[in-house]
């Protein structure tokens, strides 16, 4: 009978560590590289955007933004119109650091007003598709993550 427990915790045992060893490649996210770049400019200088999701410090400020539209020209003017105000920005996608290839930003400017100042960071690309960007931006001061998602009209 002692055996026989022994037995069954040994196997217990070694099925608990082999689980907690398992690696979840569902979570595996794929690198934005310099690349990329060439790639993402060329989606993104197709058609019209909006704003689908921001998220500031701690709220959606996603509404903000609703019935604006994006455009991001080749000469790195980004406009924002909602039919009736025009604003007027700079973006660009670039490796922000000589020594690491695979640290790729896409920078926004806005000088006015406030709500799109809030959209001027240096954004981290996190995934992209023909018609959807998901960037985010860690802040220097605080460590909070804002979240900014572009997806094409």
């Amino acid at each position: 009978m002692k055996f026989h427990f022994l037995k069954v915790f040994t196997l217990s045992l070694a099925m608990v560590v082999f689980m907690a060893c398992d690696k979840d490649d569902d979570t595996t996210e794929d690198r934005v590289t310099a690349e990329d770049i060439a790639e993402i400019k060329t989606i993104i200088n197709s058609g019209e955007w909006h704003v689908s999701y921001f998220f500031d410090t701690d709220e959606d400020d996603t509404d903000n933004f609703t019935g604006y539209g994006f455009t991001f020209n080749v000469n790195g003017v980004l406009g924002a119109t909602d039919g009736n105000a025009a604003l007027s920005g700079a973006w660009s996608i670039a490796v922000s650091d000589a020594d690491d290839a695979d640290d790729v930003d896409f920078n926004i400017v806005f000088n006015a007003p406030d709500d799109f100042e809030e959209l001027s960071e240096d954004w981290h690309i996190v995934k992209y598709t023909q018609s959807k960007i998901e960037l985010n931006h860690v802040s220097g001061g605080s460590g909070d993550t804002d979240y900014l998602t572009f997806e094409k009209n």
